[in-house]
């Protein structure tokens, strides 16, 4: 995995959660803004997927490989299902889960690294 895409995915995604985190403290609902946010996010997730595949096919690939490549779609998911939550319930939750999966993306981009060279 390519250290610096990994932490600017990180950090965008703990950025997003953060705003997402103090719309909900205000009871307020996501903002389309904010789905742009997580768009950034997603299209960042995927440049790191592209970039993954091209690696292992290249034979560098992570050490255990259905745990990655389990983590590399979740992560792909997460944030498109968060975004469908927050258009069908528009109150303050709708931040809450934009929060969660945010947060989600963070943790698995760590746990990605990590078994990458386990």
């Amino acid at each position: 995995m390519w250290t610096p895409l990994v932490v600017l995915v990180a950090l965008t995604s703990v950025l997003l959660a953060g705003w997402a985190g103090w719309f909900a403290l205000r009871d307020r609902a996501v903002v389309l803004r904010q789905l742009w946010g997580a768009a950034v996010v997603e299209g960042l997730l995927v440049v790191q997927l592209v970039l993954a595949i091209v690696r292992a096919l290249g034979g560098d690939g992570p050490l255990d490989a259905p745990t990655f490549w389990g983590y590399a779609v979740t992560t792909l998911v997460v944030l498109p299902l968060a975004a469908l939550w927050a258009f069908a319930e528009r109150s303050r939750w709708s931040s809450v889960v934009l929060v969660v999966a945010a947060l989600t993306v963070a943790f698995l981009q760590l746990r990605m690294v990590q078994v990458w060279g386990a």
